[in-house]
């Protein structure tokens, strides 16, 4: 069975151990790190990348809440939180789960089979050839390799290819859910790119079929990451 790692910050001792514990009862789940606040969480992200994130929100310094409002984080994302109010806005940040303490180790297994089910699609989807973009009242199939960038224009998002440009609401998020990295990347809150139709990158900008393209400071890691691995 593939295992997935995962961290957890998390300032309340108990609630750490507590977690901790649970964690260590569930097979496919590699505990890497544990930590008291979320700089040094956010810090150990950055070089460490996880596939899950445990994530308290009330803390000194950076709230969970900010450091997923601050950080390009790809993991899957549990909220464990004291605080029912702060549930609408984890989920606009795209969350797998919110946890309120205390909570049962069965409610707490949802979540994580939750979490789950979205790591071994991901899995799936590295070696998909295309996608299927709602647009007006349709499904329309779109090859990933005809696809050049993808701008983000108000409620809409475009899909530029070789010879049409495609009208969607889908969010970013969505986008980025059924569409693997290493093909089309993220740059900006505004753009994703196609990295093998990448022309030049020159003072943070990107050039592709003669349009330039911002690298924003939040997702440039990620970006250079991708581009270097071979």
């Amino acid at each position: 069975m593939k295992k997935y790692n995962c961290i957890i910050i998390e300032d309340e001792p108990l609630a750490l151990e507590r977690t901790s514990n649970f964690v260590s009862r569930i097979p496919f789940l590699q505990l890497s790190g544990t930590f008291d606040n979320a700089l040094d969480g956010l810090a150990h992200l950055k070089t460490h990348p996880v596939d899950l994130l445990f994530l308290d929100i009330q803390m000194d310094e950076l709230t969970g809440l900010e450091l997923l409002e601050s950080s390009n984080i790809q993991s899957q994302v549990i909220f464990t939180t004291a605080y029912q109010e702060y549930a609408l806005k984890g989920y606009e940040l795209n969350i797998t789960d919110y946890l309120l303490k205390p909570f049962s180790f069965n409610r707490f297994l949802q979540a994580v089979n939750k979490a789950h089910e979205n790591l071994t699609s991901k899995d799936q989807n590295k070696d998909i050839e295309y996608i299927f973009i709602k647009t007006e009242n349709r499904l329309e199939k779109v090859m990933l390799n005809d696809i050049l960038y993808i701008e983000g224009m108000r409620d809409y998002r475009r899909v530029y290819t070789f010879n049409k440009t495609i009208m969607t609401l889908q969010n970013f998020k969505e986008l980025e859910r059924i569409i693997p990295p290493h093909l089309i990347c993220r740059v900006h809150k505004s753009f994703m790119v196609a990295l093998n139709k990448i022309e030049s990158i020159e003072r943070n900008r990107i050039k592709i079929n003669e349009k330039l393209i911002p690298i924003s400071a939040t997702y440039k890691e990620q970006f250079m990451q991708q581009i270097n691995t071979p």
